[in-house]
């Protein structure tokens, strides 16, 4: 029952969160911290009691499983398991949602309670979407996400420059999303009745449609069904239109379980439902795949050069970043897929430590155009060494966790495609020209603030001190997160191997 626990208990702090606003505004912020902790704190008791080198055999496939008949007329269940991938992520969700409640505890002053209302279930939905199994259970968790992150970018977000509002920027973001989940939802629907079809058993069991029996015509399409969905939310080049705008215009807490989570919600998708349930289109497909990421690496890269906006030049850089997970999900190597995952995490702790960062700078000099900042360094305490460090990080300076990701998801993808490796390396180029850009405008050149900038407080402090921390251990000490996940990664690896004799044999 702990992972139908681990679902439930963010949608009932939420509710609970919007009724305690009438006991005052800090009511719901204490309320929403206690779940995001239960949440993490129920993570590490699993992490620490599971045995994850049992995990893979057939008789053991999950670490935990909870399964009842939801509706038994049509085959819907609702069936929560758990594995190594899906504990990491559930983890950083609870840690992520913690730092998300921390972060707004002094942005955000106005409908408090409704705030956290929103910021809960949210997180609530992506835990949903980590444990669900059943089709129709993981499509209801995806859409739920998707209208309480609306109402956090469009009541609480900030306008940019003229014409780049926070309604228009938060009806761009539903309007991608909603339609990329209407083409899941047809590619879903699409999957079960052709398993009808061959079967008589109408089910949106996990299991059973990975054995479906599917015409090799019509299994291509409904995969680029899966993919596009994915892909909008990953976001791949040319799909990614609604993120700058999402980010620049969401709160910090909003930009924070973006960047952090809702991107990896996405990559989760590839690795646990395209490419299982379709294996040989998936390989068939994976040089387009390949090449959109190695696209977004440079794209992304490129305009993060040339922002003013310090939220959007964050934004970029994460397009950029989510290039190198889509080679590796695609690469058919064991090595580059956990890179994949190392990188997830990775870009979790630094691209979230860099909007908290951008938060705080806005609160003390009230602007995001770096042509309006400069010369903070040494005017503000221990901000700028943070930002410094997470820039670093981003980059992918040796010791960080993003080093060890990228490193693996390169040297991983080599054997397979030598080339895409050698184009992407340019990303790690351009990576440390934005990221030195952004030091310089920032924290260089000629003052625009004259006299000295509150330094971070304790509460700012610790949120620091906790990324650099995860930073760190996961770049020097890898192995818990890869042990964690072998049992996942190989039987996705070796679908890219088995493929073509699998061809080979129905031919």
């Amino acid at each position: 029952m702990i992972l139908f626990w681990l679902i439930l208990i963010p949608f009932l702090g939420g509710l609970l969160c919007w009724q305690a606003e009438r006991w005052g505004e800090q009511a719901p912020r204490w309320i929403a911290l206690g779940t995001m902790l239960f949440v993490l704190v129920a993570s590490i008791v699993l992490w620490a009691g599971g045995d994850f080198s049992a995990l893979g055999a057939g008789e053991r496939p999950w670490l935990l499983e909870w399964r009842i008949p939801w509706i038994p007329r049509f085959g819907i269940e609702v069936h929560l398991a758990l594995d190594g991938l899906s504990l990491i992520l559930i983890g950083l969700t609870g840690f992520l949602g913690t730092l998300a409640v921390l972060c707004s505890w002094k942005e955000i002053v106005e409908r408090v309670g409704f705030f956290h209302l929103n910021l809960l279930f949210v997180l609530g939905g992506v835990v949903g979407v980590f444990l669900a199994l059943d089709l129709f259970l993981f499509f209801l968790f995806w859409e739920l996400m998707l209208v309480p992150m609306y109402f956090l970018i469009a009541l609480w977000g900030h306008s940019g420059s003229p014409g780049q509002t926070r309604i228009r920027a938060a009806i761009r973001f539903f309007i991608y999303t909603q339609a990329s989940g209407l083409l899941m939802l047809v590619a879903i629907l699409a999957l079960v009745f052709l398993h009808y079809a061959s079967s008589g058993e109408i089910t949106f069991s996990y299991e059973a449609l990975l054995n479906a029996d599917l015409p090799d015509n019509a299994s291509f399409w409904i995969m680029l069904g899966f993919f596009v969905a994915f892909a909008v939310k990953l976001p791949v080049v040319p799909f990614h239109g609604w993120l700058p705008d999402a980010h620049a215009q969401a709160p910090t807490a909003g930009s924070v379980d973006l960047a952090g989570i809702l991107l990896k919600t996405a990559a989760y998708g590839i690795l646990r439902f395209a490419i299982p349930l379709f294996p040989e289109q998936s390989q068939a497909f994976a040089p387009v795949a390949m090449a959109l990421g190695v696209v977004g690496i440079i794209y992304g890269a490129v305009l993060a050069c040339g922002q003013q906006d310090i939220k959007r030049l964050i934004a970029y850089a994460s397009i950029s970043h989510m290039g190198f997970i889509l080679i590796a999900l695609y690469s058919g190597s064991e090595l580059a897929i956990q890179g994949a995952i190392i990188i997830m995490v990775a870009h979790a702790f630094s691209s979230s430590a860099l909007f908290i960062l951008s938060g705080q700078v806005y609160e003390r000099i009230h602007t995001r155009d770096m042509r309006r900042m400069g010369g903070l360094w040494g005017r503000i305490p221990t901000l700028p060494g943070f930002t410094l460090f997470f820039m670093a990080a981003s980059l992918g300076m040796p010791a960080t966790a993003n080093f060890i990701g990228e490193f693996m998801v390169l040297f991983g993808t080599f054997r397979s495609a030598p080339v895409v490796v050698v184009i992407a390396s340019a990303g790690l180029v351009l990576a440390a020209i934005y990221s030195l850009l952004m030091m310089q405008r920032v924290h260089f050149g000629p003052e625009q603030h004259p006299g000295r900038l509150a330094g971070p407080d304790v509460r700012e402090y610790s949120m620091m001190l906790a990324l650099l921390g995860l930073t760190l251990a996961v770049g020097l000490n890898p192995q818990p997160l890869l042990e964690m996940t072998v049992s996942m990664v190989q039987p996705v690896a070796e679908l890219f191997v088995a493929g073509p004799a699998r061809a080979g044999g129905m031919n």
